[in-house]
């Protein structure tokens, strides 16, 4: 079992990034995922989940209408308007079931993270 997310980096306020994350080795075809956030001093959180059917299962006010999460070959984070809160160390997590949602303990597989810097 193997999550792989990519596609951080460095960009200014109001400009857009897509994550990726590519999951392999799953029973699952396609399992739940869910993208966290961890910014320094502060407890990692959900930004966005999705179950086994595309569903979107989480998707909280202070993203929803800037962040966007979709699946084809892997599962994306499209993150528009950025803004330096936004910044922190970007997490893709895998669940052993069809649906989870922002509980941490839902998700049993983890990929290593990927920084996004909002600065101007």
């Amino acid at each position: 079992v193997q999550l792989q997310a990519f596609g951080g980096g460095l960009v200014q306020p109001g400009e857009s990034l897509t994550l990726s994350c590519a999951a392999s080795g799953f029973t699952l075809n396609r399992p739940a995922i869910g993208w966290f956030r961890e910014a320094p001093g502060k407890e990692r959180e959900a930004v966005a989940c999705l179950s086994t059917n595309n569903d979107i299962t989480y998707l909280p006010d202070f993203v929803k209408y800037r962040f966007a999460i979709s699946r084809e070959n892997a599962v994306y984070l499209q993150m528009n308007n950025l803004k330096p809160e936004d910044t922190a160390v970007y997490y893709c997590a895998a669940a052993r079931k069809a649906l989870a949602g922002r509980d941490r303990a839902d998700y049993a597989y983890w990929g290593q993270g990927t920084q996004v810097t909002v600065s101007s």
